[in-house]
């Protein structure tokens, strides 16, 4: 069984300019065995899903703290939609209201929100359990 590696963008999009969680949660997905792209800071939703299919990755994590959340995840989608890139899951955090989170689930805008005080084991397992085991192949 040959295993390759989970691929990560990390998005900070928006005006926001407090990027220190989101460079938390790479270097948390880096230690935990994931390859990661951080895209930096004042990003657009376009700019964001075009190095995250550049760079081919499984997964997008957009932090959002400005409170532009529910214009940015349903933006990113439909751009990933036109791109005929929906492979490619899509999960935040920041500081979103509980109601908002179910919204942008339940709609289909996002696949998992973490809020302040989710854990590395929490945000870690949800990725490996979506899409560690898409990852093998056997040989």
């Amino acid at each position: 069984m040959n295993k390759t590696r989970i691929r990560v963008l990390v998005g900070k999009p928006g005006l926001d300019g407090h990027d220190r969680g989101a460079k938390v949660i790479a270097r948390m997905l880096r230690d935990a065995g994931m390859e990661v792209i951080y895209s930096g800071l004042h990003q657009t939703p376009e700019q964001i899903v075009e190095a995250a299919i550049q760079e081919d990755v499984d997964l997008i994590g957009v932090s959002v703290l400005s409170g532009a959340h529910m214009t940015i995840f349903p933006r990113i989608k439909e751009l990933l939609k036109e791109q005929n890139a929906e492979d490619i899951l899509l999960m935040g955090g920041g500081t979103i209201p509980e109601e908002d989170i179910v919204s942008l689930i339940e709609a289909g805008h996002a696949e998992a929100l973490f809020t302040p005080g989710a854990t590395s084991i929490e945000i870690v397992s949800w990725i490996k359990d979506k899409l560690e085991s898409s990852k093998e192949d056997v040989v």
